[in-house]
C-alpha cells in the first residue's frame, strides 16, 4: 500500500509531522473504522476521520436528519432534513475525500446484530445517547477483541475514554470494561433526554473532535491511550479533568467469575 500524489499532498501536514509521517498515514488509509451515530459526537467525529485519510468508515445510524438536529450535527445541512443519517453523513464524506471508502448501515445496533457489526472494523467509536446500545456495543467490542472509544454528552459537560478490557495492562491485570465503568445503565428515566434538557451544541463539537483525535492516536500509535482513563470536559468552567479507573473483579465480562468459569471449561474434558 503505498499514497498517491493528490494524497501525498492532502496529507501534507500530517506527513512532515514526526509522530505521524509516512507510517502512521499508511495505517490510518489501511484502517477500518466503526461509528456508531451519526449525531452530535458523530458528526465531528467522521468528518475529521475522513479528513485524515481513514481507508474505511462505517456509520451506524437509524434516524434521519431532523431540523432540531441542525444546531450541533454540523456533518448535515438543511437540504439533509428527513435523510437517513448514515446516508447524509456518508455524502458529506464523499464531498470532502473520495479516497474514503464508506458504509452506511442504515439500522439500530443491538445485542443481537452489534458482534456481527463490530467484527468487520480494526476499532469502533460510540457516540451514541442511551446506555442500551452502549452496554451492546461495549459488549461486542468486548467479545470480537475490538479497541473501542466511547463519549458521552450533557447539557454542559462531556466524558471520553478508550476500552480495551481483551488485554491485560501494565500491572498484569486485565484491563478495565465498560462495565467496571458504568457497573449498570442508570433507572429508566433517570436521565433526561437531549430533547428535554437541551445541549450546548458547540460541546458537541469539542468532544466530537476529541473522539476523532483519539482514535487517531490508538491507529497511529503515539501518545498516552485513554485505557483506564476517563477525560471529563466540564464547559461551564472550561475545564479538562481526567480520573483513572480500574479492573473490577466483580464485572461480568473478564472478572474473577467469568475467568474461573473459563478455566473450568478448559480443565474440563466433557465441556
Amino acid at each position: 500500500m503505498s499514497l498517491t500524489p493528490d494524497e501525498i499532498d492532502r496529507y501534507a501536514r500530517h506527513l512532515v509531522l514526526k509522530d505521524v509521517g509516512g507510517p502512521g498515514q499508511l495505517k490510518l488509509k489501511a484502517a477500518r473504522v466503526l461509528v456508531i451515530g451519526a449525531g452530535g459526537l458523530g458528526a465531528p467525529l467522521i468528518q475529521y476521520l475522513a479528513a485524515a485519510g481513514i481507508g474505511r468508515i462505517g456509520i451506524v445510524d437509524d434516524d434521519r436528519v431532523s431540523l432540531s438536529n441542525l444546531q450541533r450535527q454540523v456533518i448535515h445541512g438543511t437540504p439533509d432534513v428527513d435523510l437517513p443519517k448514515a446516508e447524509s453523513a456518508a455524502r458529506a464524506v464523499q464531498r470532502l475525500n473520495p479516497h474514503v471508502a464508506i458504509d452506511a448501515h442504515i439500522v439500530r445496533i443491538t445485542t443481537e446484530n452489534a458482534r456481527n457489526l463490530v467484527a468487520n472494523y480494526d476499532l469502533v467509536a460510540d457516540g451514541s445517547d442511551n446506555f442500551e446500545t452502549r452496554y451492546a456495543v461495549s459488549d461486542a467490542c468486548f467479545w470480537e477483541r475490538k479497541p473501542l472509544v466511547t463519549a458521552a454528552l450533557g447539557q454542559f459537560d462531556g466524558s471520553l475514554t478508550t476500552i480495551r478490557g481483551y488485554e491485560t495492562g501494565p500491572s498484569d491485570k486485565p484491563n478495565p470494561t465498560y462495565r467496571c465503568l458504568f457497573p449498570s445503565p442508570p433507572p429508566p428515566g433517570a436521565i433526561p433526554t437531549c430533547a428535554e434538557a437541551g445541549i450546548l451544541g458547540a460541546l458537541a463539537g469539542v468532544m466530537g473532535s476529541l473522539m476523532a483525535m483519539e482514535v487517531i492516536r490508538e491507529i497511529v500509535g503515539f501518545g498516552e491511550s485513554l485505557v483506564g482513563r476517563l477525560l471529563m470536559v466540564d464547559a461551564r468552567s472550561m475545564r479538562f479533568e481526567t480520573i483513572r479507573y480500574e479492573w473490577d473483579e466483580a464485572n461480568p465480562l473478564n472478572g474473577l467469575s467469568r475467568v474461573s468459569s473459563r478455566t473450568r471449561q478448559s480443565r474440563d474434558p466433557g465441556s
